[in-house]
């Protein structure tokens, strides 16, 4: 029995020398994986890698010739490659219309997608009903890395606003994706959110840029839904909506050193807005800045009857310059005039060391439902001053609704009175 178990250990360790530095045993090595994302970006693959690159299989960089089918071709090819497999977008300017790049994939995980051109859509093409312009999904072990630039040309459909009108398609789409890297990548003027992530295990995200003016309509960041274990870290999101916005079943979500602005902030929700919502927990924000946005460490919920929680949120380490709501806790967005209260609960957030300024007279602002009162709210170590044009006779001030808070530290603004 001994020898067996011997025979077994030589044989596991055999296996992961032998396997991609990607995966052992299939464990995901966000570490290794990040590494070799950083290669990727400068086109080096790793020993053994097949490139796939778009031009071989027909595409145009003259930034007018439609290139949807060879993209798709030249990611088929490295799908199904028995080996290490990268396509590769190098520099010039595509045009494609709405694609898919769908897996399973054969070829040996990650598959990895070199990005150095610039990525337009195709103007005479309308996307499908519930489609975005570039999606990749069921995939796991993906690299998307580079310093190529997906340009979403937004401001061509800013301009219909209307109440009511279905949303713009996101310019990156990321469903049913597991153990997988988003490096390097920018985001110019999305006509929807530049990053939609669905259903996803696994992720990190790591020095995009993502940029839009702070008039765009509904440009979200990243914004992400029924999704475990993501990091998002060292970027720079400026947008017309939240830089990062967390919605229904999303857990284990760090953010950590985000410069953001302009923007709505880094929003936990709107949470409340659908039937039988999965639950949030386990986020934490830290090491961020915000600037000029509409808010700062904010979470909202809908006043609707669909119950749901989200609990054990940290937001900590945070600077604000010139935020106009820098901690919200607002329940009743979007709805204030409605009788109903939001049946979402609300447990165990901390807010700590949150120093800046901020371009309203009310700080922190904890808005929490008369049905479901907010429970385990934390502030410690507050430090912000006020810097707008406010009438002199208002003070600076703390507003809590059906919560009661918790103080430590530094409190500028004051607390609510017990």
């Amino acid at each position: 029995m001994a020898s067996i178990g011997f025979v077994a250990m030589i044989a596991i360790l055999v296996l992961g020398l032998v396997l991609p530095n990607f995966q052992v045993l299939g464990q995901f090595n966000p570490e290794r994986a990040m590494k070799q994302a950083k290669a990727v970006a400068t086109g080096n693959g790793g020993p053994g890698v097949e490139a796939f690159n778009v031009l071989d299989y027909g595409a145009k960089t003259d930034g007018k010739t439609p290139s949807s089918i060879n993209f798709i071709r030249a990611f088929k090819a490295a799908c199904n490659h028995p080996g290490k497999a990268m396509v590769v977008i190098p520099e010039g300017k595509f045009v494609v219309g709405s694609i898919l790049f769908s897996g399973p994939c054969s070829c040996e995980a990650p598959l990895m997608v070199q990005v150095s051109g610039t990525v337009v859509p195709q103007g005479n093409t309308v996307t499908a009903e519930g489609a975005e312009w570039i999606t990749f999904q069921s995939i796991d072990g993906l690299i998307v890395s580079g310093k190529g630039t997906f340009d979403g040309q937004g401001e061509k459909s800013w301009k219909s606003k209307c109440k009511g009108c279905k949303r713009l398609p996101a310019s990156l789409k990321f469903i049913k994706v597991n153990d997988a890297i988003i490096s390097g990548i920018q985001s110019v003027n999305a006509k929807g959110f530049h990053f939609m992530i669905s259903i996803c295990r696994n992720l990190r995200i790591d020095d995009v840029n993502i940029t839009a003016p702070a008039d765009s309509p509904n440009t979200d960041g990243i914004h992400m839904s029924k999704t475990d274990n993501v990091i998002i870290s060292n970027s720079r999101i400026g947008t017309g909506d939240d830089c990062v916005g967390i919605i229904h079943g999303s857990t284990n979500i760090t953010i950590e050193n985000i410069d953001c602005g302009p923007g709505h902030g880094i929003s936990i929700g709107s949470l409340g807005h659908y039937d039988s919502e999965a639950d949030v927990s386990g986020i934490t924000v830290r090491n961020c800045s915000f600037t000029d946005t509409d808010n700062g460490a904010r979470i909202k919920t809908y006043k609707t009857d669909s119950p749901s929680r989200a609990a054990g949120i940290i937001f900590e380490d945070l600077v604000m310059k010139h935020v106009k709501n820098p901690i919200l806790i607002d329940q009743e967005y979007g709805k204030r005039g409605s009788s109903k209260h939001s049946k979402v609960s609300i447990e165990d957030v901390k807010f700590s060391n949150i120093r800046g300024t901020s371009a309203s007279k009310v700080a922190v602002d904890l808005i929490c439902s008369k049905a479901s009162p907010c429970k385990g709210i934390s502030l410690k170590d507050i430090d912000l001053h006020f810097v707008g044009t406010g009438e002199a006779s208002i003070p600076f001030s703390s507003n809590c609704t059906n919560v009661k808070v918790s103080y430590s530290g530094i409190q500028n603004p004051p607390p609510c009175p017990p």
